[in-house]
């Protein structure tokens, strides 16, 4: 049996939900507002949105925490920081993944 396999059967990863979202009163800066720089127009990523470390998510869903690094790192969406292409060093990657990527991760593989 796969890791995916075994994730997908795991109590936990069945009864996950994301947090709770926030109250309608509270303000919310830099959604999907544009802006021009240099001559291009970009919108702002929805810097509000909940993010979760592997090692988050590995103890929610009661798994190995580089079992989740292998689903997420190669997801749409999910923020890496550091340097990919480290000249003859070992690879220091960091994944952050937003709460909107988990869920849709979460879904897909659910089905």
């Amino acid at each position: 049996m796969t890791d995916l396999t075994m994730l997908v059967r795991s109590k936990s990863f069945s009864e996950w939900s994301p947090s709770p979202k926030p109250k309608p009163d509270t303000i919310s800066f830099g959604r999907g507002r544009t802006f021009t720089y240099q001559g291009k127009t970009y919108t702002n990523l929805i810097v509000d949105e909940k993010h979760y470390s592997p090692a988050d998510l590995a103890k929610a869903w009661s798994f190995d925490v580089e079992t989740i690094r292998n689903i997420f790192r190669d997801e749409p969406g999910v923020l890496k920081i550091g340097d990919k292409n480290p000249r003859g060093r070992r690879m220091y990657l960091t994944l952050r993944i937003p709460e909107s990527v988990a869920v849709r991760v979460h879904k897909r593989l659910s089905s």
